[in-house]
């Protein structure tokens, strides 16, 4: 009984380290990919304005109702100890640094993540992909650089442009609702909000767009199995966003940490 538990765990460890390796290979190969030409600018501009451009909406509503949620609870909180002034300074502090980056990526995989593995996926089971091949285009150029540049470079712009919506949800409730005067609420706001708060939360942002689109790529281009495999590629690509995100966060906060 003990060496068939021992077995099980020893299959699970290999296949994880085989899937880890896997994923290895293949980041190496789009990034190199990325750098070397040449370059298809006009996959890449479509790219970016579907990862960045069409995801404006989704971003924009998440970080307002987030300001404003982030706003009431912190009030509730910093009310018992009597400090309300409080309330700005963590509000812009913890969109900036964590939430605004963190929630966009987790909205952006649950969007783009999803379609890049459909797309891709479909691409694979129509053997779409092995014709490009014979037409002599390498798939990693045309399929993936794009995305993956486009997820690099559009995320962190998401990222600032929700962190202004944020901070605005959270300076109408907190002025509308709340009672707070808008000229103190606006100066406790910048006087304890630092560049390098700003900077951290790009810096995540720039990861997170990574981590999406590739595993958008990666699930995408290794589904097998019909339409049945593109909906198992769409979701493991969506599950594994998200669990990277989450994970990457963690160690990014810690490097980033003053």
């Amino acid at each position: 009984m003990d060496r068939n538990f021992l077995a099980t765990i020893g299959r699970v460890f290999i296949s994880f380290m085989a899937a880890v390796g896997r994923i290895a290979i293949f980041t190496g190969q789009a990034l190199r990919h990325c750098v070397i030409p040449p370059y298809y600018l006009r996959l890449l501009g479509k790219q970016m304005m579907d990862i960045g451009y069409y995801s404006l909406p989704v971003v924009g509503m998440t970080a307002l109702f987030t300001g404003m949620v982030l706003a009431l609870q912190i009030y509730v909180g910093s009310s018992r100890f009597n400090a309300e002034s409080a309330v700005a300074t963590i509000v812009v502090i913890g969109l900036t640094r964590e939430l605004a980056p963190v929630l966009s990526g987790l909205m952006i995989a649950g969007r783009v993540g999803a379609a890049i593995a459909a797309e891709i996926g479909t691409m694979r089971v129509t053997e779409q992909i092995d014709a490009l091949v014979t037409l002599s285009t390498n798939p990693f150029k045309y399929l993936v650089a794009p995305r993956l540049i486009a997820g690099l470079v559009t995320l962190p712009f998401l990222v600032l442009i929700g962190d202004i919506i944020g901070v605005s949800g959270g300076f109408l409730v907190a002025t509308e609702k709340l009672g707070f005067n808008a000229g103190n609420y606006l100066n406790n706001t910048f006087e304890f909000l630092e560049m390098r708060d700003v900077v951290s939360g790009l810096i995540k942002a720039s990861v997170f767009g990574f981590i999406v689109t590739l595993m958008g790529c990666y699930h995408g281009f290794n589904s097998t199995g019909g339409a049945q495999g593109v909906g198992k590629a769409t979701t493991n690509a969506v599950v594994s966003s998200f669990v990277l995100i989450l994970i990457s966060d963690y160690f990014l906060t810690v490097l980033l940490i003053d």
